[in-house]
């Protein structure tokens, strides 16, 4: 009986370790498929080949996320809190420094949890998509560093979440749409070293909640306006 009970317990650890294994293999969340055929619009319009598509993005692995020193970084994080730990969704796409040359993908339709998109120091060309004014939760966007063309998109100004956006440092041009007064979360408006012209519009007054903005190096003309002074939360200018 000792003997029984002896080659009965290695069975019993080894099934029990085996479902577990099993559970986390078969359980574990997952990208749905519309979010990574996303992915690979994306990776297309950017110029991004060593996102490598034959293993989930959000596993970190084979070029999924990686730091170097300096001013590189690779990182897709995903948020895997969804349907008690089985499904994945795609929040931050940081690609810095990656000697990206393609252009801006059209919209982000396929990835509605996306809160931040930052492509900084890349080569990136062409324009800011006015789809990008359909992306319901983006809370940062940081293209500064590229040689982006074209004026902002009034579209912009649909993203309520949007705190933050970088365009520094590009080719940008035009008249600051009227529209991107009327962001309720913007936080930090950068715009430095453009070719933006036209005066400041009257309807930036509404934009109490910048704490940080910037547009030195343009051709911007007119006067300072005097509803800088109701920008209390206003710490850099």
């Amino acid at each position: 009986m000792k003997k029984k009970m002896f080659l009965l317990v290695p069975f019993l650890l080894a099934s029990t370790l085996f479902f577990c294994f099993a559970t986390f293999v078969f359980g574990a969340a997952v990208l749905p498929d519309d979010e990574v055929e996303a992915l690979r619009g994306i990776a297309k319009s950017l110029g991004k080949t060593d996102w490598n598509f034959s293993v989930d993005p959000c596993s970190g692995d084979s070029g999924w996320f990686y730091r170097a020193e300096g001013s590189k970084e690779n990182d897709l994080t995903c948020d895997c809190s969804s349907s008690n730990g089985t499904v994945c969704h795609v929040v931050s796409i940081i690609l810095k420094g990656q000697n990206l040359a393609g252009t801006l993908p059209p919209n982000f339709a396929g990835l509605p949890y996306l809160q931040q998109i930052d492509l900084t120091r890349n080569y990136l060309n062409g324009s800011i998509p006015p789809g990008w004014g359909s992306s319901p939760q983006l809370v940062n966007i940081s293209l500064l560093g590229n040689r982006l063309t074209g004026s902002i998109p009034k579209e912009l100004a649909n993203i309520t979440t949007l705190k933050s956006f970088t365009v520094e440092f590009n080719q940008l041009s035009g008249n600051l749409p009227p529209e991107l007064g009327h962001m309720p979360s913007i936080e930090r408006l950068l715009l430095s070293s453009n070719y933006f012209t036209g005066e400041l519009p009257n309807s930036f007054a509404g934009l109490i909640t910048l704490n940080d903005f910037r547009i030195s190096d343009n051709q911007f003309s007119g006067t300072i306006p005097n509803y800088i002074q109701n920008w209390t939360n206003l710490t850099r200018f």
